[in-house]
């Protein structure tokens, strides 16, 4: 038997999206690697999906975070 059983990181009553699963878990049941998360409530957990998708469209459009245009090339500024 170990001596230190290995835990996964967070706390009950936080809630997580597992990617894996495509299920929303309370406390940490999947690793890191598979989930995203921790959100304050079960609702929250639940839009993960639209969340992710809303950010990656914000960010696709922040000319910020763009240093070559479509075609490969610097942008000219």
């Amino acid at each position: 038997m170990a001596l230190f059983k290995k835990r996964t990181v967070g706390k009950p009553g936080e809630w997580y999206y597992c990617l894996e699963h495509q299920k929303v878990e309370e406390g940490p049941d999947c690793p890191a690697k598979d989930r995203f998360g921790p959100y304050a409530s079960r609702a929250e957990a639940e839009h993960a999906m639209a969340t992710a998708r809303e950010r990656n469209l914000e960010w696709e459009n922040d000319p910020k975070w763009h240093d070559a245009g479509a075609s490969g090339e610097p942008d000219k500024d």
